[in-house]
């Protein structure tokens, strides 16, 4: 029986209009202020065109997300973006990323990956207990990992329509 990886990409956006989370499946993103970005931030310390995110192909068949300083013409922001801390031109993004584009304007990513599950036959004599003493206080989890999960919960729960307008017309231009 062998498993298979299966990852999400999720964005959780926060701005003057407050959090939103986006789910990534698509190949290109444009982020900033004009309303034709694919992942719009209202804010006026956002340039009209920030930055880009782009998916890249991994050599294990899994996907990743690199986002760019500017449009793919090559025209950077006004004021560029800091990833966890560092003012960068381009990054490939890792679990927990934040990125800052202004204040209170911001964009975490999360990378949620698991193994499918493998059903096996229910074996009658397998019993397992836990006691409450095998678990920590809180319940095995830290803060931070129970809001994530929440918000993925909340998020897996909403009917699929997309969050934002995606707009794909680059390809009319």
């Amino acid at each position: 029986m062998s498993s298979e990886s299966y990852q999400s990409h999720l964005l959780i956006v926060e701005d003057d209009n407050g959090r939103r989370s986006i789910a990534l499946d698509g190949s290109e993103y444009s982020i900033g202020r004009d309303p034709s970005c694919d992942i719009c931030l209202d804010s006026l310390f956002v340039s009209r065109r920030h930055a880009t995110l782009l998916r890249l192909p991994n050599g294990d068949g899994t996907v990743s997300y690199r986002i760019v300083d500017g449009d793919l013409e090559g025209r950077p922001s006004s004021n560029g973006f800091l990833v966890n801390g560092y003012r960068l031109r381009t990054h490939n993004l890792q679990n927990e990323d934040e990125v800052v584009f202004g204040p209170r304007v911001r964009i975490i990513y999360y990378l949620c990956q698991r193994d499918s599950v493998v059903t096996m036959p229910v074996d009658e004599f397998d019993i397992t207990l836990i006691s409450p003493g095998m678990m920590d206080d809180d319940g095995g989890m830290s803060k931070r990992k129970r809001q994530v999960l929440s918000l993925l919960n909340a998020w897996q729960k909403q009917p699929r329509r997309s969050v934002l307008k995606l707009k794909r017309k680059r390809s009319e231009q």
